[in-house]
């Protein structure tokens, strides 16, 4: 599976850091926004989509032990957000834990932060944990607030999930744990670059709400509504 790394995004929404782009195959099947699901991947449509199929028919990219090279020669310091397509090392379902830990070490002194869809299994779980503790911040993505709760009771790491464009910006889940909208969606002045919260892996239990957006939002708006 190959692995792209573009050192200066041009999306406005991003902000200029460094992003990364993995191979669809890393992409489980429990997410509900994958293709083989409902579908409504916002990485599906526009230049985005394009290049993750590049990416993951091998045409861009490169090896993952180059990829972690590249990830350990950034700046100290330096916030880069990992996968604005796919999911962590190892095929579907899966995470595979020796790749996971070179990128925990390739990251060591880095903001890396990223989110995943794989299931929480005992194994993907404690990898998950460690790698939250370790700095390298694995947001948990809920399809909607009821399973953002769910996954907020697991235990090992920040949450986030997707919620209906006429989510407010500050609202709370089922379990009245406090859900505030991404400031980059809500504030024009604002970009991950400027907000960094989503690399901070203690956020004293706040979740970051996503709305939906991109051409597949009416299928994603199904899927935050809990339908």
């Amino acid at each position: 599976m190959n692995y792209h790394l573009t050192l200066k995004s041009s999306n406005a929404k991003t902000g200029p850091i460094p992003v990364s782009t993995t191979s669809a195959k890393t992409c489980p099947l429990e997410c509900p926004f994958n293709n083989a699901n409902q579908g409504g991947c916002y990485a599906e449509s526009g230049p985005l989509a394009l290049h993750w199929r590049r990416v993951t028919s091998g045409e861009r990219g490169t090896s993952f032990d180059s990829f972690c090279e590249s990830i350990a020669a950034l700046p100290e310091g330096q916030l880069w957000r990992h996968n604005q397509a796919g999911d962590l090392p190892g095929s579907g379902s899966s995470i595979d834990v020796a790749a996971m830990r070179k990128l925990i070490k390739a990251n060591n002194k880095r903001l890396g932060f990223t989110y995943t869809h794989k299931p929480l299994t005992k194994k993907n779980a404690a990898i998950i944990a460690e790698s939250n503790a370790a700095g390298f911040t694995v947001n948990l993505s809920g399809n909607n607030l009821s399973h953002a709760d769910k996954l907020a009771d697991a235990n090992v790491g920040p949450v986030v999930s997707v919620v209906p464009e006429s989510t407010p910006e500050k609202t709370t889940t089922p379990a009245g744990r406090k859900v505030v909208i991404c400031p980059a969606q809500t504030r024009d002045n604002v970009s991950c670059a400027t907000c960094k919260l989503c690399s901070r892996s203690n956020r004293n239990g706040v979740i970051i709400g996503f709305r939906t957006h991109g051409t597949g939002k009416k299928k994603a708006e199904l899927t935050a509504n809990g339908e």
